[in-house]
């Protein structure tokens, strides 16, 4: 049987992919015989590590250094990948930050930070998506066609106190997609965005590890008892960016345990 979700004759550009959700979309990628993939992170070391892991398991992959809050950067990175394979077919948007200590229990009220501080969650979560799809489209609508597709929070459906700025930016980069989807569908051009809750990152996981009651109390609101594991997003995300969700655009998926529904 022809695999549905196949990525062959498709490069794809992962912003944020050298470690845990981003590594995990650009390996199932390749592992679904995608032609090439761009494994983008703002270390480059780690972008590296997650190319060589993947050109040793068969695929094809480089690995580019960008900060995508940065639109020349951006750019560059995209002269770069056009050089090596001509053209990127599909782009997922998955760099992201929630601040540099999200600990709910360190989290200051919005009206006690700064704009310096805004600027590194907007520069990241919404900067970036636009940066990053204004890179892409161009090609996209000379080839006509391409998919897109952008990870985000629940924290940009439900909210989340602490993370107001974080929550906009996300919220924010979820409507610039529905407008990219309006506006490219007669490209045939795909725009969706993934939604995801707690991951069970390292990071994450040790924290829990180390306050039993706390993690208890985060699972509970789970309607799926546990964290997510990248590859939960991944399968998802390798949907939207296959041949199977040509029909679809313009559409948020929950990847999130049921914390949040969708309508």
């Amino acid at each position: 049987m022809q695999d549905i979700l196949s990525m062959q004759g498709k490069v794809a550009l992962v912003t944020g992919a050298g470690q845990n959700v981003g590594r995990e979309i650009a390996r199932f990628m390749a592992a679904h015989g995608a032609e090439g993939i761009v494994v983008n992170d703002y270390v480059l070391e780690r972008a590296q590590a997650v190319a060589d892991e993947i050109n040793a398991e068969g695929g094809k992959a480089i690995a580019l250094q960008a900060d995508v809050s940065s639109h020349a950067s951006v750019m560059a990175m995209y002269a770069k990948a056009f050089a090596h394979y001509g053209r990127v077919d599909v782009l997922v948007n998955n760099a992201g930050n929630a601040g540099a200590n999200p600990d709910e229990a360190v989290r200051k009220p919005f009206y006690e930070t700064s704009p310096e501080v805004w600027k590194s969650w907007i520069g990241v979560n919404f900067d970036g998506v636009m940066n990053c799809t204004a890179g892409a489209l161009p090609g996209m609508i000379e080839r006509k066609g391409g998919k897109i597709v952008t990870i985000i929070s629940d924290a940009s459906r439900f909210g989340d106190a602490g993370l107001e700025v974080y929550a906009g930016a996300k919220a924010g980069a979820a409507g610039f997609m529905r407008s990219v989807a309006r506006g490219m569908g007669r490209h045939h051009i795909n725009a969706n965005c993934v939604v995801i809750a707690a991951m069970g990152t390292p990071m994450i996981e040790e924290r829990m590890a180390a306050d039993p009651e706390r993690a208890k109390r985060i699972l509970e609101k789970y309607i799926i008892r546990r964290l997510g594991k990248p590859s939960d997003v991944a399968a998802m995300v390798l949907f939207l960016s296959s041949g199977a969700s040509d029909y679809i655009t313009g559409q948020v998926y929950p990847v999130n345990g049921g914390f949040t529904f969708a309508l």
